[in-house]
């Protein structure tokens, strides 16, 4: 690229595991990613990164100068790992007598406690070292694999190392211990006897700094995870979710790991207190982002109302003022991405990205939804000129034409070539694989724009606009008409995946179409066949929907976004389909889809990555990993709530105070609760068995609505 940064996020990113695989530790915006000894590698994409910078290159661990033998990781929380390893046997024995544990804790930097227990018979000595270093680049350049050399600093005292940034002074980092070290430039050493039976202990601590401010770890010596800062974060967070359990060991375990992720990957912001919001995943998206984080929160609103008001009120303090190609902001549009790393300004052209078309009617939808599940009415009228605001980006800046559709196009070469969900450079393509030219209406965006009308026409209703109402609602009648005239193909029987620059149907058979029925633009006549071509083959491949048909000619199982599996993106179709349910095959696929999706998350150990490849179960019966893959990431972390939601058929009404309960639950699931539900001044328990639904606690002068 003759030196000129890449396009935002415009590649797959860097591999970031290596034999067995990366542990990924994430708290807030802080993440740390190591192999399964603990180790933070040199010239791989490990780290521990603070504020979108990697702040320890190395990080490893030296047991009589070797390297310790990984018996198992456990990681009962997101922010926290115990590496249980031993020390090498010595020459002629054939099992090891010293145990080595590292117990690691990521909170605004690292704190690592290290336990040598002697399991032997007699004394043994030993010499620990570690081995840290820091190179302070942009995560940009480590997602890419371009990092390069470290530019660290290095300084040494009696008891720490420092490392500053060379070439900005304000980045660095202190490494400390609990038992004294020997300190040398990148490493700190101690020299230990074990007796027989015994064990010895250090509490090693890294903190970044700031403007030469050392950044506060909100950790105190020798405090157990659980009653750490984050724990208490995270256990905040378990009282005031709703709790879910089900009959199906398997589910119950999926949606505890998913109230555990989506607690870690909460970023408080500390000037409004009581404000949340998600960020998008690890290890590359610790960040907010507008399509991830709006999505994540539409998908969470069964646990916690409150994070998507967070979620919202972030957006709508960035949401575009003014005109600027670099970033591509504009009036009322919602941003990408947030970055704060030391290249931010080479990447984004300052810290906030706007390049994206579908946040902004997302925006949109989730404000409305959010009130249905018992958002207040003032928090949700204070929203309303964010919400209107990004209504006229649809209309005057979104629609570049005029023609009623939102199209995108990149403002500069450094901006996103793909502005929707599959945003990579290859992402949209036609039946034979040729790219499509921008400016690109797709159509799953027509979709958002016809409910974020919907949306918004029903807030008005609410607060007394009648007329607005009923003139968006007009528009959004008008657009379905149009998209089915404009995006349907009879002859294939599915939407072109998108109109391009000369408003040719882009003809691939892609899950996007699943993000229509999940928002309603879609007729029936329509979704009758659609439902029968997403059911084939060449679409549902055992473990979930593929990206991209089999047939079409960019498929490939092992891309990004041209053959793959992502978990939230099925689980989007999964309640399209469910919308749809009245359409013969559209509650048998769901069913077999969430299925699929369900015994991927128990392949992947409860936790469902960013993506997967998209060979068919009957060639591999476990799915094949996506090497570059994010987790734990928030959508995908969410989606098993959202296939929850959608098999319950649970749809709350808090202005006009009504539940509707519909169930469709799949045979396997057995018993369904749902205890402590919020649904505004309301706490509710459900419990849902078969078509059986019991609504506790439901207040009087509200109605239930089962059929």
């Amino acid at each position: 690229m003759n030196g000129a940064p890449a396009a935002l996020n415009a590649g797959e990113p860097s591999t970031v595991g290596g034999p067995g695989g990366a542990v990924t530790l994430v708290e807030g915006s802080t993440f740390c990613l190591s192999d399964r000894v603990g180790d933070v590698e040199p010239g791989t994409a490990h780290g521990l990164f603070y504020r979108d910078a990697r702040v320890v290159s190395r990080w490893e661990l030296r047991v009589d100068g070797q390297r310790p033998e990984p018996l198992s990781v456990l990681s009962p929380e997101a922010f926290t790992a115990r590496f249980i390893l031993r020390r090498p046997p010595r020459a002629g024995a054939a099992d090891s007598t010293l145990l080595v544990v590292r117990e690691r804790l990521v909170a605004d930097g690292l704190r690592e406690t290290v336990t040598l227990e002697n399991l032997g018979r007699e004394a043994t000595a030993v010499a620990l070292e570690l081995h840290a270093d820091a190179d302070f680049v942009d995560l940009f350049a480590v997602k890419e694999g371009r990092a390069g050399h470290g530019r660290a600093e290095v300084l040494v005292t009696d008891n720490e190392l420092l490392l500053n940034d060379r070439s900005d002074r304000a980045r660095g980092l202190a490494v400390s211990s609990s038992e004294p070290p020997i300190v040398l430039p990148g490493s700190l050493s101690w020299r230990v006897v074990v007796p027989a039976g015994g064990r010895w202990q250090t509490e090693i601590l890294a903190q970044p700094t700031t403007a030469n401010q050392r950044v506060h770890l909100p950790l105190r010596p020798g405090e157990h995870y659980g009653s750490s800062e984050p724990g208490r974060k995270i256990e905040a967070w378990r009282d005031t979710a709703t709790k879910l359990t089900t009959g199906d060991p398997l589910l119950t375990a999926v949606l505890q790991r998913t109230e555990s992720d989506l607690g870690a990957l909460q970023i408080h912001d500390s000037d409004r207190e009581g404000r949340t919001f998600v960020a998008a995943g690890a290890p590359w998206f610790m960040t907010l982002f507008g399509r991830d984080s709006l999505l994540t929160a539409w998908m969470a609103l069964p646990l916690d109302v409150g994070l998507a008001l967070g979620t919202m009120q972030q957006l709508a303090e960035m949401q575009g003022q003014r005109m600027d190609p670099l970033t591509e902001e504009e009036p009322g549009r919602i941003m990408h991405e947030i970055r704060r790393g030391p290249s931010n300004s080479l990447v984004l052209g300052g810290e906030v990205y706007y390049g994206t078309v579908d946040a902004t009617p997302l925006f949109v939808m989730l404000l409305a939804e959010a009130r249905r599940w018992g958002a207040s009415s003032e928090a949700v009228h204070a929203l309303l000129p964010a919400a209107d605001a990004a209504l006229d980006w649809m209309t005057h800046f979104g629609d570049r034409d005029g023609d009623g559709f939102l199209e995108y196009q990149r403002a500069t070469d450094r901006g996103l070539i793909n502005q929707g969900w599959k945003d990579s450079f290859d992402g949209i393509n036609d039946a034979v694989g040729h790219l499509a030219e921008a400016p690109i209406a797709l159509c799953e965006v027509q979709g958002y724009q016809y409910a974020a009308l919907l949306a918004r026409a029903d807030l008005a209703e609410e607060f007394g606009e009648t007329a607005v109402a009923t003139r968006l609602r007009d528009r959004a009648s008008a657009l379905r008409t149009k998209f089915a005239e404009a995006f349907w193909m009879p002859e294939k029987g599915w939407y072109a995946v998108a109109l391009d620059r000369g408003k040719r149907r882009v003809d691939a058979l892609t899950s996007n179409v699943g993000h229509c029925l999940w928002s309603g633009i879609v007729p029936d006549e329509h979704a009758a066949q659609l439902i029968a071509h997403l059911a084939k083959p060449e679409m549902d491949c055992g473990f979930g929907l593929r990206t991209l048909s089999s047939k079409m000619g960019a498929f490939n199982p092992m891309s990004y976004h041209n053959g793959s599996i992502w978990p939230h993106d099925t689980a989007i179709a999964v309640a399209g389909l469910l919308r749809y349910r009245h359409i013969p095959g559209a509650v048998e696929l769901a069913t077999r889809l969430a299925d699929g999706l369900l015994d991927a998350a128990a392949a992947f150990g409860g936790r469902l990555p960013e993506l997967f490849c998209g060979f068919p179960r009957s060639r591999f019966s476990a799915p094949v990993p996506y090497p570059t893959s994010c987790s734990p990431q928030a959508w995908a972390s969410a989606a098993p709530l959202l296939l929850v939601r959608s098999f319950l058929g649970l749809d709350p009404d808090v202005p006009h105070r009504k539940l509707t309960v519909l169930p469709h639950l799949p045979r396997r699931w057995g018993r369904v609760e749902l205890t402590d539900l919020r649904l505004g001044g309301a706490v509710i328990d459900l419990a849902v068995d078969g078509d059986h639904v019991v609504a506790s606690d439901l207040p009087e002068d509200w109605r239930l609505i089962t059929h």
